[in-house]
């Protein structure tokens, strides 16, 4: 039987508890209909006896108490709540817990933003992460040592795991039950939570805001004037010329400013674009791909592929109900 400790900590989000000792006791249910022996032994463990969250609204009664949980094969990280340095500074008594556990053998998984408190423990420079696509910024800058794969729903390195954001730790949680038990029964309890099991991507649900958290007057400039330009053909020398730098000093500017290159923010630009554009009209594909700017049908889908993880056809399908039920002429 497999020890899975669900951590209740300062800021924690309710249902990031509750969903996992859920799934889990799900689990050893279904196996105990089919004549098995449950596999999981499901503890919430706390720092303290009683642990309040969203203001009072809720409290946590812990089965068992931090120094009381001598040996655990998986813990779970749960997502937090409100801002990341604060949660991360109030969870700091958690941090030796879980090294020692690691180093002992066990697996970490953190769920969604649950990963701010698993990479303060050292645990994770060097190595990939997952978060929420929302706070992959604010990540990066508390630890720039953690290389965040951007759209992932789940990474796994070295016995650690993470998740994207949101409902994409319920991936997380089906793949572990699926390692530590089998394909049958992870898809059994995917049926049973109506969860697409084999979701890796939550590039399609990210929206591009536009890193301008930064004090480089240039670069927003620069930014800005690509928002407003995106359907028009920008050249780097424009950019630059228009905010009077050098290229090669404004490319070191922009990607320092952005994290992200030149071209790389246009493309971005011009993909969220043409997302709106297939949620909300019913243009087709063609009209959209003009519309921000392409005229290269292989070149637009290329692309669009790349940040969304679907193909435009897929986008407009998935996300546009009018669309769905409108005849289309479509070449890509």
């Amino acid at each position: 039987m497999k020890s899975v400790s669900i951590l209740v900590t300062e800021s924690s989000v309710m249902q990031a508890i509750a969903d996992p000792r859920y799934l889990f006791t799900a689990v050893n249910q279904f196996l105990v209909e089919a004549g098995k022996q449950p596999f999981f032994n499901v503890q919430i463990v706390g720092y303290s006896s009683e642990v309040k969250l969203n203001n009072g609204i809720f409290t946590v009664h812990p089965d068992q108490l931090l120094q009381e949980v001598h040996q655990t094969d998986l813990i779970i990280i749960p997502a937090l709540a409100g801002n990341m340095a604060g949660a991360v500074a109030a969870n700091q008594p958690f941090v030796p817990w879980i090294v020692e556990q690691y180093h002992k053998g066990a697996e970490v998984a953190s769920l969604c933003v649950g990963a701010f408190l698993l990479a303060s423990t050292g645990l994770l420079t060097g190595k990939k992460c997952s978060t929420h696509w929302g706070f992959a910024d604010a990540f990066r800058e508390m630890f720039p040592d953690v290389e965040v794969t951007d759209g992932n729903i789940i990474t796994e390195e070295n016995r650690l795991y993470s998740s994207g954001g949101a409902n994409s730790y319920w991936n997380l949680l089906l793949h572990l039950v699926e390692k530590y038990t089998n394909r049958e029964t992870a898809i059994l309890a995917s049926k049973y939570f109506a969860i697409d099991i084999d979701r890796n991507s939550q590039a399609a649900f990210a929206l591009f805001k536009g890193q301008k958290d930064h004090n480089d007057v240039s670069v927003i400039k620069a930014q800005e004037y690509i928002e407003k330009n995106y359907n028009d053909k920008i050249t780097v020398e424009q950019l630059a010329d228009k905010v009077a730098l050098g290229r090669r000093s404004f490319e070191r500017r922009f990607q320092k400013a952005t994290n992200n290159s030149v071209l790389e923010y246009m493309q971005r630009v011009k993909m969220e674009a043409a997302k709106r554009s297939f949620e909300t009209s019913r243009k087709n594909i063609n009209e959209v791909m003009f519309d921000v700017g392409y005229t290269d049908t292989k070149a637009f889908r290329t692309i669009f592929k790349k940040i969304t993880g679907l193909t435009p056809i897929e986008y407009r399908n998935k996300y546009n109900k009018m669309a769905r039920h409108k005849p289309q002429h479509d070449v890509i």
